[in-house]
């Protein structure tokens, strides 16, 4: 620690801090619809593959014995069977996303929680700028949440929160320099840095969904599942809309429910910011005289 911190002393006149790093969150094509417009078009889907799975099957009915129909419903079992294992799996990711979100933000309070009482240790002249651009932090990381799926404030909030980091760095490096042998001095520093990397991890873990790819696979296979189904209706020659419309109804409300898990910045499926609000109105009522 007291290496790191004359390490500081003798490189601060010409340290570059932290470096603006912009949203790299980028638009997928299924991002570009929303989740009720996605369900819409998946249900048109389901139920023109129905109807064409349904009349195929009418007219294989003739030519069909009893060998085929077996195999046709091993197949409608078997189609189902790896419909369900892939839903799990992709619901499972999601979740695991949509945690590790959530759990960064209780971090990140937390880390703001703990550098805000270890500048209890700065000197009165420099306590009180720094708890003010501490303040603004939290501020700036509020709104890097508020800021939705709008590229250009969720830029500016980086932006913001680079240079508030910069602030923070500088007045708690002149204290640590000034203080080489001080450990509370240090621990405010890596508590500090700590804090900064928690950010990058936030943005980081927002860019972290499941990929495009396997949520193409999923509508496959549900479209050939309920596909598969239709057909054995049709080789049987009858039809069962209510099973099969609540069927294809339930398979898609959960799809629909993956991809809300996987944007953290739309849908109905929102991570709570409350642990950020706390920890900002604790630092406003510290600052009242």
């Amino acid at each position: 620690m007291y290496c790191f911190v004359n390490w500081l002393e003798e490189r601060k006149a010409d340290t570059v801090l932290v470096r603006v790093i912009p949203s790299r969150e980028g638009h997928t094509v299924l991002s570009l619809v929303n989740e009720m417009q996605l369900l819409l078009i998946l249900m048109g889907t389901i139920v023109l593959c129905l109807e064409v799975a349904f009349r195929l099957g009418l007219r294989m009915r003739v030519r069909t014995d009893e060998a085929n129909r077996a195999h046709v419903n091993a197949l409608q079992a078997a189609l189902l069977g790896l419909l369900a294992l892939l839903l799990g799996f992709t619901f499972a990711m999601a979740v695991s996303r949509f945690d590790t979100r959530k759990s960064l933000v209780l971090a990140e309070a937390n880390a703001i929680g703990t550098v805000g009482l270890r500048a209890s240790l700065l000197p009165p002249a420099e306590r009180a700028p720094f708890l003010g651009d501490l303040r603004d932090y939290v501020d700036a990381r509020l709104m890097f949440y508020d800021a939705g799926t709008d590229k250009e404030r969720i830029d500016a909030s980086i932006s913001r929160t680079t240079e508030i980091q910069n602030r923070l760095w500088t007045i708690a490096a002149a204290a640590a320099a000034g203080e080489s042998n001080s450990i509370p001095f240090g621990l405010l520093l890596q508590s500090l840095n700590e804090l900064f990397d928690l950010a990058e991890q936030r943005q980081v873990a927002l860019e972290n969904r499941v990929p495009e790819s396997v949520l193409y696979l999923l509508f496959a296979v549900t479209v050939g599942a309920l596909g598969f189904i239709s057909y054995g209706s049709g080789l049987a020659g009858r039809r069962y809309h209510v099973s099969t419309a609540i069927f294809a109804m339930l398979v898609s409300l959960v799809l629909i429910t993956i991809i809300d898990f996987d944007r953290p910045r739309e849908g109905l499926i929102r991570i709570s910011q409350q642990s950020l609000s706390r920890v900002q109105a604790q630092l406003s009522e510290a600052a009242r005289p």
